[in-house]
């Protein structure tokens, strides 16, 4: 305990070497540019600069996708999924700025003025090289975005959403030719050319290599089957696992792997799951809640079927622990990875209290498992239910003060829903705890 050493989050020189990158393609295209002494060339190098954004930007996007164990057991991969989102939100609008500029730009060159856009783009797809491709890589960016919104996102089911989101790599290697072929800057500066290949190349790179070869790799070794399914609590049920030195897997308490069962009508589904006991040397164990088609059909599995894993990702572990003391927060089905932690976090009798947030009693999953490590361990144990009338229970900054006095010395970690979390992160907020020492991992994007 006393050579508790939290692991530093490398997100900040990350994101300075983003903006270092950033600022590297803005002084590309400033050596490059001319004097602007019209209007015209003032449209025209904007195009030019949103382009060469869009296309930095979009290796960005693909790298975050590559799942690099240094950005997603580091990082976090909830934070990794939010920087996603919001650099793929930031290159669809620089693409669609570079192709508006740009087609406006070659429009006023022509004598056709501002409504002849649509004309000059249908001229430009037929006679510059590679643009053809390009318009077909906007298309599809344009329409992963649309599916990516909020209110369109939730309509659709898991597995569209993730398999549309893979049309991705398809947009990225449809736009990357004409960025060569028409870039003006690539075309006068043979290094920013090497550069460029050398920026897609190391992502392309870590994509074959952690996305195929690695999973690949772990399967071939561990060779994951189904066990048994056991039913939790209604509509909750534990999926244990038994392979070959699930030892060496590298996995943690408090981390997930997205599971791909080999079963009829779940072959094509890969959904992520956070581990509910901490790893054996020939057991791992996910307890999941039937909330959709795929988790509700893991209660039919047979023993013996087949599991594709990928993983271990997350850096909700005990890497993340700077104090002694420790206060776990759960909500409905995110007691998987805090019951986890709260078997193997260290700590003496009193160190690790664990709040268990559910409608009824009758929803705390993996109750008796929870009392009995509270008792082996000497710690605390205490659950939030509704009241008989449905009243919901007070989960605010003086009820955490008076149950846990010393809150401000602990280190939290806490899984649950969006809405939830939110409310438990503004409640230990107002009790004292740092945001450094509150420490959670949210999957909705």
């Amino acid at each position: 305990m006393r050579a508790i050493r939290p692991r530093r989050s490398p997100a900040v020189p990350l994101l300075l070497a983003v903006w270092a990158g950033a600022a590297g393609v803005i002084w590309l295209w400033w050596m490059n540019t001319p004097s602007i002494a019209d209007n015209n060339s003032r449209i025209l190098n904007a195009g030019r600069i949103t382009g060469l954004l869009a296309g930095y930007l979009m290796a960005l996007v693909v790298l975050q996708m590559a799942r690099v164990p240094a950005l997603e057991r580091r990082v976090g991969s909830d934070r990794v999924a939010r920087w996603h989102a919001m650099t793929g939100r930031y290159t669809i609008c620089l693409v669609l700025a570079h192709l508006f500029l740009t087609m406006w730009g070659y429009a006023l060159q022509s004598g056709k003025g501002l409504g002849g856009i649509v004309q000059q783009t249908i001229d430009s797809i037929n006679q510059l090289p590679d643009v053809g491709k390009a318009t077909i890589g906007t298309g599809l960016l344009v329409l992963i975005g649309l599916l990516s919104i909020g209110p369109v996102r939730r309509r659709l089911s898991y597995d569209l959403w993730y398999h549309v989101h893979l049309l991705t790599y398809a947009a990225t290697y449809l736009s990357f030719w004409h960025q060569l072929s028409t870039g003006n800057e690539f075309a006068v500066q043979p290094e920013a050319k090497t550069a460029w290949y050398a920026l897609y190349g190391s992502v392309t790179a870590l994509v074959i290599w952690y996305r195929i070869l690695t999973p690949i790799r772990l399967n071939l070794r561990h060779r994951l089957r189904v066990e048994a399914v056991v039913e939790e609590t209604p509509g909750v049920v534990s999926v244990l696992m038994t392979g070959r030195k699930l030892h060496r897997m590298g996995a943690e308490a408090g981390q997930f792997f997205r599971w791909r069962f080999l079963a009829p009508g779940m072959r094509f589904s890969s959904h992520p799951y956070s581990l509910s006991a901490a790893p054996r040397p020939n057991m791992l164990r996910i307890t999941v809640k039937a909330i959709g088609d795929h988790s509700s059909a893991l209660r039919d599995l047979e023993p013996g079927t087949r599991v594709w894993a990928e993983g271990p990702y997350g850096a909700l572990t005990a890497d993340r622990r700077s104090r002694g003391k420790v206060l776990l927060v759960a909500g409905g089905v995110g007691i998987t990875p805090m019951r986890a932690l709260f078997e193997t976090l260290p700590g003496a009798p009193g160190d690790i209290t664990l709040l268990y947030r559910a409608n009824t009693t009758q929803d705390l999953a993996l109750w008796d498992e929870l009392a009995q490590i509270a008792e082996e361990r000497g710690a605390r144990l205490m659950y939030a239910v509704n009241s008989p009338d449905g009243e919901r229970p007070d989960i605010s900054a003086e009820t955490l003060s008076r149950k846990l006095p010393d809150i401000d010395r602990h280190d939290v970690f806490m899984c649950g829903p969006p809405g939830f979390a939110q409310q438990v992160y503004e409640a230990l907020r107002g009790a004292g705890v740092p945001a450094r020492r509150i420490h959670h991992e949210s999957f909705e994007m």
